[in-house]
C-alpha cells in the first residue's frame, strides 16, 4: 500500500526534475481559477451591490406613472388607499435643473413630495445635518449628499441656511423652451446614500409637496408613490393596479426591477462561467498532454515498478498524484492572481450617464462557496486530465517496459 506522503513527494520529484515543462503546464492549469474568480466575483460584487441599493430604495414601494393620455387625480389616490395592504398613498411632482455651486454647474433631480411617505418607504434614507421642511414650508430643501458636496474633492459647497439657484427647462410647446429660475433654502443634507442606478438620493433635492406646484409650476403629479404594508404585499397590490388601469398607468416596483436584476445577472454569471470553462478544457489538455509525455519518458522506471510488485491501481495512483498536484499549485496561483486582479477590476467601477452622471464601484464579491467550487472544478480538470496516461502507464507489461530504451 501507497501512502498518500509518498504519492506527493513522487509526484514532486517528477515535477522537478522536468521544472521548465512542469511551470508552463501550472501556468495553463491557473489561468482557468484566475478567470473564474476574478470575473465571478466581480460580477457577483456588484450583483449584489445593485440589488442591495435597489430594494434599499424601498421593498415596500409601489410607484404608479401616469400614461400620456392619463391624468392622475384624488380619485386615484382613494383607490389606491382602498386596496388591501396599502399603507399610504401619495402623489409626487419631479423635473430635473441645474445648479450654480462654487465647484461649477451641476445636473440635480428635484422632487416635491410628501417627507413622511419618502422617509419612511427609504428607510436607510437618514438627515445628516438640519431638519426636515414642513409641508407649507415650500421654498425649503433637504438636499442630497453629493449635492451639498463636491464629488472629486469633497469640499463642503453648501451648509445649512444656503440659499440655491436651480434653473429648470420649460417646454411652452411648438419646439420653445424657456428657462425658470427658482430659488429654495438648505434645510437639512442627507447622508450618503449610495450609488443607486434608478434613483439617485444623493443627487436629488426633496422639497415639501406644495412646492411642485407653487414653486415649481408643475401643474401635473408626476406619479404615485404607494407604501404596502409588507414585501409580501407588493405582487398582490401591483397586479391589481395593472388589472384595473391596464396600459393607462405604468406600476413600478423596486422588488420588481431587484428580480429583473437578478436574473440579468444570473445569466451573466453562467455566461462568465461558461467562458471560464474553456480555459479549464485548454488546462485538461495540456494536463494531458505532459502526463502522457512523462508516462513515455517513465516506461521504464514504470517496468522496474511493476516488476518489484507494484500493482496496476498503485502505477494509477502514482501517475494521477502527478496531475493533482499540478492542479493543486495550479489552482492556488489562479486563485491567489483572480482575487488581485478583481481587486484591481473592481477599481475602475462604472458610470452610468443621463441627466446625473452616476458612478458606480463596488468591491468584488469572494465567497467560500466560490472558492471551493473553482478548486474542485480545478482537480476535476487535473483527473481528468491525468486518467487516460495513467491508464496507458498501468497498463504497460513489465517485459515490455523493462526493454524500452
Amino acid at each position: 500500500m501507497i501512502l498518500l506522503s509518498d504519492l506527493v513527494r513522487y509526484a514532486i520529484k517528477a515535477l522537478t526534475e522536468k521544472r521548465f515543462r512542469a511551470v508552463l503546464t501550472i501556468i495553463g492549469v491557473a489561468i482557468g481559477p484566475l478567470a473564474l474568480v476574478m470575473m465571478t466575483s466581480v460580477v457577483t460584487g456588484y450583483t449584489d451591490f445593485v440589488e442591495k441599493q435597489i430594494t434599499g430604495l424601498g421593498q415596500n414601494l409601489i410607484v404608479v406613472f401616469p400614461g400620456e393620455t392619463y391624468e392622475l387625480s384624488e380619485n386615484d389616490i382613494n383607490y389606491f388607499k382602498s386596496i388591501e395592504g396599502v399603507v399610504d398613498a401619495k402623489p409626487f411632482y419631479s423635473t430635473q435643473g441645474v445648479i450654480k455651486t462654487p465647484a461649477g454647474e451641476k445636473s440635480v433631480f428635484i422632487y416635491a413630495v410628501d417627507m413622511n411617505i419618502l422617509f419612511k418607504a427609504l428607510s436607510s434614507l437618514k438627515v445628516k445635518e438640519g431638519e426636515i421642511p414642513s409641508p407649507y414650508e415650500v421654498s425649503e430643501a433637504v438636499i442630497g449628499y453629493w449635492i451639498a458636496y463636491d464629488v472629486t474633492s469633497g469640499q463642503k459647497l453648501f451648509d445649512v441656511g444656503d440659499a440655491i439657484s436651480i434653473n429648470i427647462a420649460e417646454v411652452l410647446g411648438a419646439g420653445r423652451v424657456r428657462i425658470k429660475r427658482v430659488f429654495v433654502r438648505v434645510k437639512g443634507i442627507l447622508e450618503e446614500y449610495g450609488g443607486a442606478p434608478f434613483l439617485s438620493p444623493d443627487h436629488t433635492i426633496f422639497l415639501p409637496l406644495e412646492a411642485g406646484r407653487r414653486l415649481l409650476g408643475l401643474k401635473e403629479w408626476s406619479g404615485i408613490l404607494i407604501l404596502a404594508e409588507g414585501p409580501g404585499y407588493v405582487d398582490r397590490i401591483t397586479r391589481e393596479i395593472r388589472n384595473a388601469y391596464h396600459e393607462t398607468v405604468s406600476v413600478v416596483s423596486f422588488l420588481e426591477i431587484a428580480r429583473v436584476v437578478e436574473s440579468i445577472t444570473g445569466a451573466m454569471e453562467f455566461i462568465t462561467f461558461a467562458t471560464s470553462l474553456s480555459a479549464f478544457a485548454v488546462a485538461a489538455a495540456g494536463i494531458a498532454a505532459t502526463m502522457m509525455t512523462s508516462v513515455i519518458e517513465r516506461t521504464r522506471e514504470i517496468g522496474v515498478l511493476k516488476a518489484l510488485g507494484f500493482t496496476d491501481g498503485q502505477v494509477m495512483s502514482m501517475i494521477l498524484s502527478e496531475g493533482i498536484v499540478i492542479s493543486l499549485i495550479g489552482a492556488s496561483i489562479g486563485m491567489g492572481l483572480g482575487v488581485i486582479g478583481a481587486h484591481i477590476l473592481a477599481t475602475r467601477g462604472f458610470t452610468i450617464r443621463g441627466g446625473v452622471t452616476l458612478h458606480i464601484q463596488a468591491a468584488p464579491l469572494i465567497t467560500p462557496e466560490l472558492i471551493l467550487r473553482t478548486l474542485a472544478i480545478t482537480l476535476l480538470i487535473g483527473i481528468v486530465g491525468s486518467i487516460f496516461p495513467a491508464y496507458r502507464a498501468a497498463k504497460i507489461p513489465p517485459a515490455v517496459a523493462l526493454r524500452y530504451e
